[in-house]
């Protein structure tokens, strides 16, 4: 298999290739030339394996330059070692006939990024000795806060690699800032951006588009690649957990095998839901796939009327993780939902670039529709589905997945289908303790003192807290450098030298 550019760039990589550059030379994303078609028998021969073993018969379908024993060996390290608190790695919670819950925040950093951003590391040094590249990779990383932490743990101290984060000042919650201003790590830095995450994903594109700044970084011995979701090797593990995800459901009785069943995810770069779709084009047998948002609700309109805006005011809201207004992996599914159409993605692309707009036709709309439904939830209806849910099922939800649970009642609501629904749970409940805490009981909510919630939150709940937030109580911090969005580029030359 290889893989090609959204844009048109003619170049074809190895997935090695691919996972090193993370972004094409013409600053489209590299999708693969052809999706493997899976037959039933594959997927039942998934029902009996441990996440690892899903994960690498899944992985070998599209890392075709890696060997079974290189593949193999970069899974165990990614998902051994007792690096995530549940050996099932990506449980399914059963709550009702029709309601599952896919927790994927039991990883060192309680967010659904560990899923990929355990295995993206081992997939890129790998990929760095089978390509025999002599220089050092500088990771670049806009965060809206998960991606963020995720990457600095698992690229701290990874040979040949630095990792260099960017956040937006104001834009990630305390948890989330005390996580990544506190990562050790002899390759790492973290840099707070005067801006929101979009200023911050529109540097760190433009730092990857200037060909004058990389050709000096590359004189120096350094490349750029990326750990955000536009790096292939960053998607590709995400695919992995809605195979498992069905083979758990049919292991459980809950599903017969060609059942289809319904993905609600919570939505913000794309990345997450576009592993979905992936899957169902490899045979995965699902009906829709449904995107929820919150207040900043640009893919909302985008998936039902066709037409992507991202000029309307910027929301901070209680779900910080999807306070987005550019979804960068859209662009992939524009690709495949369009044959293959790259001079029509790439005006698209320049198009929301100039104008911050772009509008596809009823046909593209209507095969975006037969796969995806969509709606959002405001951080009233986000804190009422808290409450909700956990007087209902005793079940404690973060602010991202209670907005994928309010869009699911609503799917359930307007259409009347009745299949099987999951819904993805994006981060664990103490990583937004705040919120969750004012949607439980307000008396609880502690402001400046988030350990104190945290132990609130642990009293409510019964579970106890992620270690890796609980250490957080008396950890030192290391990172406190600042800059505007316009120095992004300057940062990054100085941080090289």
């Amino acid at each position: 298999m290889r893989y090609i550019s959204t844009r048109g760039n003619e170049k074809e990589l190895t997935a090695a290739g691919a996972i090193i550059a993370g972004i094409a030379d013409d600053g489209g994303l590299f999708v693969p030339n052809h999706i493997p078609v899976l037959e039933n028998n594959f997927i039942e021969s998934l029902i009996n394996l441990s996440y690892q073993n899903r994960a690498k018969k899944i992985l070998a379908e599209f890392l075709t330059d890696y060997t079974e024993a290189e593949v193999s060996a970069c899974v165990e390290r990614a998902y051994g070692n007792q690096k995530f608190d549940i050996d099932l790695i990506a449980p399914v919670v059963n709550l009702s006939e029709d309601t599952n819950v896919l927790e994927l925040w039991h990883g060192p950093t309680s967010a659904f990024k560990d899923m990929a951003l355990q295995l993206l590391p081992q997939l890129m040094s790998t990929a760095l000795k089978k390509t025999g590249e002599k220089a050092e990779i500088i990771i670049l990383v806009a965060t809206s806060g998960d991606t963020g932490k995720a990457a600095l743990e698992g690229f701290k101290d990874v040979d040949q690699i630095r990792i260099m984060v960017f956040y937006p000042q104001e834009g990630v919650s305390q948890m989330q800032r005390l996580q990544m201003v506190s990562q050790k790590g002899n390759n790492v830095s973290v840099i707070a951006v005067h801006g929101n995450f979009d200023d911050a994903q529109t540097g760190v594109k433009n730092i990857f588009n200037d060909e004058e700044f990389n050709k000096n970084l590359n004189e120096a011995g350094f490349q750029l690649s990326s750990a955000n979701s536009i790096n292939w090797g960053r998607l590709v593990p995400q695919i992995v957990y809605y195979f498992s995800a069905y083979a758990d459901l049919v292991k459980e009785n809950k599903l017969k095998m060609g059942d289809k069943v319904n993905f609600v995810v919570p939505t913000g770069n794309f990345g997450n839901i576009l592993a979905g779709y992936y899957a169902k084009r490899m045979g995965l047998p699902v009906h829709k796939l449904i995107c929820a948002s919150n207040a900043n609700n640009v893919l909302t309109d985008f998936l039902q009327t066709g037409t992507y805006n991202r000029n309307r005011a910027f929301h901070k809201t209680a779900s910080p993780s999807m306070d987005i207004l550019i979804s960068s992996n859209l662009e992939r599914l524009l690709f495949h939902i369009g044959g293959g159409d790259k001079v029509q993605v790439k005006a698209w692309m320049e198009s929301l670039n100039k104008n911050g707009e772009y509008t596809v036709g009823a046909d593209y709309l209507a095969k975006i529709k037969e796969v995806f439904w969509a709606d959002w939830a405001d951080d009233t209806k986000t804190a009422g589905k808290i409450k909700s849910v956990y007087e209902k099922h005793q079940y404690v939800a973060d602010t991202h997945t209670a907005v994928a649970w309010e869009v699911a009642d609503r799917y359930k609501k307007v259409t009347g289908d009745t299949t099987v629904n999951v819904i993805v749970s994006t981060a664990s409940p103490y990583k937004f303790n705040a919120s969750v805490l004012a949607a439980l009981d307000k008396s609880k909510v502690t402001e400046g003192n988030e350990f104190a919630m945290l132990d609130a939150l642990e009293k409510i709940s019964g579970m106890k807290v992620p270690e890796g937030l609980d250490s957080l109580r008396t950890i030192k911090i290391l990172h406190k450098q600042q800059c505007e969005k316009e120095d992004m580029k300057k940062v990054v030359m100085s941080l090289v030298k």
